[in-house]
């Protein structure tokens, strides 16, 4: 098996409550990694619980969103979640992906399952998202996936990037 090589029968993706032990160790990994890039040093679970305090997650939860798990083999190696905007909207957030499942097709079995959600669970038209500038990756896994950049859409302080697609 290649890096690249992922059967699709060990790679599944579900939705899990936000406050799952699963959830919460891959929402403080998805953290650790964003803080240590933007500030290009390491960080420390004190870090990580701050940033969570102020970017809280709950509300990923129906009816105003849902977050799913990536799981190989059984291990929980990717998140993402959906947040109802308004009655025709979502936004796709907390993206991540661990190292030893990159590339290897996760992220976008997550945004293939992110969208089904979207479109049949709440009935969303359109799904947004946002990003960084120096997170170079998901710029071009989002545009891969059909994504385009609009213009800002939310006044989140560390977004340089918007996104958006049309749900059939």
């Amino acid at each position: 098996m290649t890096t690249n090589d992922l059967c699709p029968a060990v790679c599944t993706t579900a939705p899990v409550p936000v406050s799952h032990p699963d959830a919460v160790t891959l929402i403080r990994r998805y953290y650790a990694e964003l803080i240590s890039r933007y500030y290009g040093r390491p960080t420390d679970d004190a870090e990580i619980s701050e940033v969570i305090g102020e970017e809280p997650s709950d509300d990923l939860v129906p009816p105003t969103g849902i977050f799913l798990v990536a799981r190989t083999d059984g291990a929980p190696v990717g998140c993402l979640g959906v947040r109802v905007l308004d009655s025709d909207t979502v936004e796709l957030t907390r993206m991540f992906v661990g190292p030893e499942a990159r590339r290897r097709g996760v992220a976008g079995r997550l945004i293939a399952a992110a969208e089904g959600f979207a479109r049949d669970t709440f009935c969303a038209r359109v799904i947004r998202l946002d990003t960084r500038a120096d997170l170079v990756e998901a710029r071009a896994l989002y545009a891969r996936h059909g994504y385009r950049e609009i213009a800002r859409y939310n006044d989140s302080p560390y977004a340089d990037h918007w996104f958006e697609k049309a749900l059939d």
